[in-house]
């Protein structure tokens, strides 16, 4: 297996970038994520996945060792493969991702090209207790735990704020002064409303 490769960008076609190491050029296919990370670098450090599948071996590349380890836990949920990961991996940050299987966002896993209500339950359901065990490099990834304001009040009360036309974002933060844990999801609401 190539886990990993070191040598000078030779090309950069977003999501592919052709590296050259010791005279071999070697396409690899990266997150939008490892791109912003590589900024102007003409040499580069990638860790990589080797996807060996009929008539095609497709290589995989990610800046650090802790994407690349996401990736490889995404690949093994039913019906996700490389290419759905690598979106994955583009539309959300590591610490995004974490965050929303550990509080059961599947609305912010279906912004995802891709990704249906369906195969976000899936992924929220089988990544759960897979990413609390995980072990990741980076102190940022460590110990995310699931958000203790997140109930399921607080998440139909969010539900419905975006029924009535206001966005995730502008129902998390009218929600996030909310931190009475005991209040009905119409409580909750009404809070919410007057905290616009």
């Amino acid at each position: 297996m190539i886990g990993k490769l070191t040598g000078i960008i030779l090309e950069k076609n977003p999501p592919e970038i052709l590296l050259e190491v010791n005279s071999i050029g070697y396409e690899v296919l990266c997150p939008m994520s490892s791109f912003y990370a590589m900024g102007e670098k003409k040499q580069l450090s990638l860790y990589t996945h080797l996807s060996i599948k009929e008539g095609a071996h497709t290589l995989y590349g990610f800046i650090s060792k802790d994407e690349k380890t996401l990736f490889r836990e995404l690949i093994r949920v039913n019906g996700v493969g490389p290419k759905v990961a690598l979106a994955i991996l583009s539309h959300l940050d590591i610490v995004s991702l974490m965050n929303a299987v550990a509080n059961e966002d599947d609305v912010l896993l279906t912004k995802t090209p891709g990704i249906g209500k369906k195969t976000a339950k899936k992924l929220i359901v089988e990544l759960k207790d897979r990413l609390e065990k995980l072990e990741l490099n980076s102190q940022n990834h460590q110990n995310i735990k699931t958000n203790p304001n997140t109930n399921s009040n607080i998440k139909q009360a969010s539900a419905a704020l975006q029924a009535l036309g206001f966005k995730a974002k502008e129902s998390e933060r009218m929600l996030a002064i909310i931190n009475n844990k005991t209040l009905s999801t119409e409580d909750i609401i009404r809070l919410a409303l007057k905290n616009k």
